[in-house]
């Protein structure tokens, strides 16, 4: 299956036809550079090119009035006066002779984007249309919006195909109000926005962008927002807010289809962001949305008006969407204060929603909360560095490197497996020559008292596994072997000796695990098991205990978001061992959701060891490692109090070490989350 594209350039043609500061950089180009990088880089050829339709009136009508579509009906036919004067009745935004039917194709281009995902011909895809759609309100133009083109495909989804549950995930920098709206009282679809703010002095300045207005009647705890109250916001922050808010919450949700209002202007050199989050973090956003919904995902293009770091984050997106691996994640250095703020005011605000965040600490003290408004004396200090930082902005030119080039290795998935056991189709099946000095040092290590023959080739071959692995030519792997505790040894070893990489060794059960690498920092430990552990030795030496061990699904799930995914993206290592310990009691769905999680670290290079009596888990692992979506873990139910709150003290004993793990500002005085 593959990934669609959507793209016309009759998109392009409309324009701002008089002066207006406001909306001179909602622009063509926006639409053909983003295009062009696609084409120059090889990506549109990799994808399915679908083609654009325009939406009915019966679409449009799924969100907008009767009066709304009638008066928009009439713009072909105006003249430049009647035009402006339309113009006039709505904010921030513009009208010319082509942009309703421009509007109806964008809306349509979303449409035609959602039935080729539902209906199977594709897994994914990216619709680039022109206008955005995301500010529109039922009965009104908005922020160079006409029609809300990611609200009709959410009621058009639910109306055709009978889609229970909708997840729309916005990173624009701007604030979606008319999705808000739209399903402010309506469970079935969960918005998630985060914005630009500054308690509520930035476009659209509304008391309804702040992370207080959680829905409406059964739609409460349904509308997620997170306000930016600082502009600076850096690649840590975005993930903290992905990873601590935005997938716990999501998982518990498990939508059947994931809509992304895919804004970049909330990237570096934005003019209306003022962010300073590279390019390469929105191929990280949109890995850990690819495994909801069963992969179902469709990224259509809002804002965006740095022409650089335009079509640089549309390729980071689009490369992700075809199962690319992503980047190593760039300069985590944990999250700013103000975003930490954000992030525990809307970890409270949803506590009585959402099972996950049961234990997510009260409000903050009013000193700091979001809700607050400044002193006169601080709003004008403030006025004036503003004033001070633009004259110095203007005076500068903006610049931020290339993202990296994504190689992809030759080889996907390498499968290290008995003579007896079938290779899944789209692995390989990997063996490689002995090399002596390795053999000679392996058998010094582990067989000083045995001769196994067959185990020594077994190590062999893992090592040479991962040294392919290291020089980019194998992405990632997996081998049953007959002993996994000796094969993780063996790895972490090699690894550890000849590699300069670090590597995040995640053990899932409970056996007793070598903890070799973990004073020096090469390797990073974390084991999931329901043993309780002496103290912890190391910052490097992480053992989870859940009362269930891994059976409790909803407890492991939360530990992977919350603990597992800060630690490994904070860390950054070169090398993910998956390691499932004999009787781990992890259900599939959970394992190759983990599987799948994992491979947004070191440039997708993980590898899995199993038992060989787990043969029954190699098709589906393997398919995980080839970068098919995990299925659906459907409605979690509550995770056990006494793991949550295990989990809480844990994260709050590592946050000292581990910035990622921090989900309250350190001066407030409420670090730990009981």
């Amino acid at each position: 299956m593959g990934t669609a594209l959507i793209y016309d350039e009759e998109m392009t043609k409309y324009k701002l036809l008089w002066i207006d500061p406001a909306c001179k950089i909602e622009v063509p180009e926006r639409l053909t550079v983003s295009h062009d990088a696609l084409i120059k880089t090889g990506l549109a050829d990799r994808c399915v090119s679908v083609p654009v339709r325009e939406a009915t009136e019966a679409d449009i009508l799924l969100v907008h009035s009767e009066e709304y579509l009638e008066a928009v009906k009439k713009t072909p036919y105006m003249t430049l006066e009647d035009l402006k004067e339309f113009t006039l009745q709505y904010g921030d935004v513009y009208f010319h002779p082509n942009i309703y039917h421009c509007a109806k194709l964008a809306a349509g281009a979303t449409l035609q984007l959602v039935d080729s995902v539902l209906t199977g011909k594709v897994r994914n895809g990216m619709a680039l249309v022109r206008p955005p759609g995301h500010h529109s309100l039922r009965s009104a133009a908005s922020g160079f919006c006409v029609f809300n083109n990611v609200a009709i495909a959410a009621r058009y989804a639910k109306q055709k195909y009978g889609i229970k549950r909708v997840l729309i995930v916005d990173w624009d920098v701007h604030h979606g109000q008319g999705v808000q709206y739209c399903f402010e009282d309506d469970p079935s679809v969960l918005y998630f926005s985060w914005h630009r703010f500054e308690h509520q002095k930035f476009w659209p300045n509304l008391k309804d962008s702040d992370y207080d207005i959680v829905g409406k009647e059964k739609g409460a705890g349904f509308n997620v927002n997170v306000p930016w109250n600082k502009v600076g916001m850096k690649n840590s922050d975005y993930l903290s807010v992905f990873l601590h808010v935005l997938l716990p919450i999501a998982y518990e949700f498990s939508p059947d289809l994931v809509l992304v209002c895919a804004g970049f202007d909330s990237a570096i050199g934005d003019p209306e962001g003022e962010m300073c989050a590279s390019p390469d973090i929105f191929a990280h956003l949109t890995h850990l949305l690819m495994n909801l919904a069963g992969g179902k995902l469709c990224a259509v293009l809002e804002g965006g008006y740095n022409l650089t770091s335009l079509p640089q984050s549309v390729c980071q997106t689009v490369q992700t969407l075809l199962g690319d691996p992503a980047p190593r994640p760039a300069d985590l250095d944990g999250p700013c204060t103000s975003a930490l703020e954000s992030l525990h005011c809307v970890r409270s605000a949803h506590k009585p929603y959402w099972s996950c965040l049961n234990h997510a600490a009260e409000l903050p003290t009013a000193d700091v909360s979001t809700k607050q408004i400044k002193l006169a004396e601080e709003e004008e200090k403030e006025e004036e560095t503003l004033k001070k930082g633009e004259e110095e902005k203007s005076a500068e030119v903006e610049a931020w490197p290339e993202p990296p080039k994504r190689i992809t290795p030759p080889v996907r998935t390498a499968l290290v497996l008995p003579k007896d056991v079938t290779c899944p189709d789209g692995c390989k099946r990997f063996s490689s020559s002995e090399d002596p000095v390795i053999v000679n040092k392996l058998r010094e290590n582990f067989f000083k008292d045995s001769d196994d023959s067959d185990a020594l080739t077994t190590l062999s071959t893992l090592t040479a596994l991962v040294e392919k692995m290291e020089k980019n030519e194998i992405c990632n792997g997996l081998a049953l072997v007959r002993d996994v505790s000796m094969a993780m040894k063996c790895v972490v070893q090699h690894a550890a000796t000849a590699h300069r990489n670090r590597v995040l060794v995640v053990c899932v059960g409970d056996a007793v695990v070598p903890s070799q690498g973990t004073d020096d920092g090469k390797t990073l430990l974390v084991q999931f098991s329901n043993k309780e552990s002496e103290e912890q030795k190391s910052k490097y030496h992480i053992p989870v205990c859940l009362k269930k061990g891994c059976s409790d699904v909803s407890g492991f799930t939360q530990a992977v978001l919350g603990l597992l995914l800060p630690l490994g993206y904070e860390y950054d290592p070169g090398l993910v061992l998956l390691v499932r310990m004999p009787g781990s009691g992890l259900c599939e769905g959970a394992w190759q959701q983990l599987t799948g999680l994992l491979q947004g670290l070191a440039q997708g290079h993980t590898l899995v060891l199993m038992q060989e009596d787990e043969k029954a888990c190699v098709g589906s692992t393997a398919s995980s490692l080839l970068g098919v979506a995990a299925p659906s873990l459907g409605n979690l139910h509550a995770p056990l109090k006494e793991d949550m709150e295990a989990l809480e003290r844990l994260r709050h004993r590592l946050q000292a070490d581990w910035k990622l793990l921090q989900t309250t500002a350190p001066q407030t005085g409420r670090g730990d989350e009981h």
